[in-house]
């Protein structure tokens, strides 16, 4: 493979290509109601699903366009068996500055050791609630104990970072701030408040249950002091701010701040589309032509050509609709299985 550009591809609003976010499975074992809120799913075709060698040379031609962070999802990407397999050969790419995971944590405990030593970089663990009985009514699961320890297994892994994902719907965990905050603390963690948002699989959505980015700071404020921001945002989806005690935590303000303008990513489904926005309606396939024999140069081309076409702005124009609702209901969901929140990836 010949040696990547100095310069990503550019979308249209110099919005550079530089992360891409790969789904490897559509699966997942919870039924968080935020995301999953139904029991059955039409799933995607067993043999549709990419293989890690086309995984591998899909990653090789997206460096080619300008990408240095990958990070794998799914659904839950645990569930993809021999995952650790897959890291390392991605890690073979010397582009990639940055090799992540976001997972649900109910399958790291016996995984985050493997995942490290195979040279994953960074994982980002979702955790909604520490109740359990809460996190159950969440999650449609009792799988609090096997999160928990997954979490504090990745903390004594060696992971260059650990994250702690929590959705926050108002009237349901925004009184568990603090406790998360000391969690995240104890195990040296970074936790990160995400506003409630109107995705795919998001069909109980209202604007009403979104807990702010500006309610969450004031909460904060008021019952453990002074908040001082972390420095500016740049790329990344989180704004990082720092308590009075020096520990940090961040807030993805995707609903009343979005951050379309610096967006750097695209996802990549479990059987080869390419979406170049979280609410886009189409993708592009990318596995056809990988099957029919394109070169890596030959789909770098392609993938540079439809970064360069990109306008799209997904949470700025829903944040700019006056009737904002939900974004699909469940038929429409169920008519194509690729607007689900859990097939495109987190």
């Amino acid at each position: 493979m010949k040696a990547p550009p100095d310069c990503p591809a550019a979308d249209l609003l110099d919005r550079p290509l530089n992360s891409l976010r790969i789904s490897v499975i559509d699966r997942c074992d919870l039924r968080c109601f935020y995301c999953m809120p139904e029991e059955h799913y039409t799933w995607l075709p067993q043999e549709d699903l990419l293989s890690f060698a086309e995984i591998r040379a899909l990653v090789d031609a997206f460096v080619l366009a300008g990408v240095r962070k990958v990070r794998l999802t799914g659904g839950e990407p645990l569930l993809r068996r021999q995952l650790p397999e897959l890291v390392a050969l991605l890690r073979q790419q010397p582009a990639i500055e940055d090799l992540a995971l976001t997972t649900n944590a109910t399958h790291l405990g016996p995984l985050a050791l493997p995942l490290r030593r195979a040279g994953l970089d960074r994982v980002t663990a979702s955790l909604d609630s520490l109740r359990p009985e809460r996190f159950k009514a969440l999650v449609r699961r009792d799988t609090l104990p096997q999160v928990l320890e997954g979490i504090r297994a990745a903390a004594t892994a060696g992971f260059a970072s650990l994250k702690i994902n929590t959705v926050l719907i108002r009237g349901f965990n925004d009184d568990e701030l603090e406790d998360l905050i000391e969690f995240g603390r104890q195990v040296g963690g970074e936790v990160r408040f995400i506003e409630y948002m109107d995705v795919g699989g998001a069909t109980q959505w209202s604007a009403d249950a979104v807990f702010s980015k500006a309610q969450i700071l004031a909460r904060l404020e008021e019952r453990l002091g002074p908040i001082t921001p972390c420095g500016p945002q740049g790329a990344a989806p989180a704004g990082r701010f720092r308590l009075a005690d020096g520990t940090c935590f961040g807030i993805i303000a995707s609903v009343t701040e979005p951050f379309c303008r610096t967006c750097d990513r695209s996802r990549l489904t479990a059987d080869g589309q390419w979406y170049l926005c979280l609410y886009a309606q189409e993708g592009a396939d990318l596995r056809g032509r990988l099957r029919a024999g394109q070169s890596r140069e030959e789909l770098a081309a392609f993938i540079r050509q439809g970064w360069e076409g990109r306008t799209d702005r997904g949470a700025q124009e829903r944040a700019a609709d006056p009737h904002r609702g939900v974004l699909y209901q469940v038929e429409d969901l169920r008519q194509d299985p690729h607007r689900e929140m859990h097939t495109r990836g987190g």
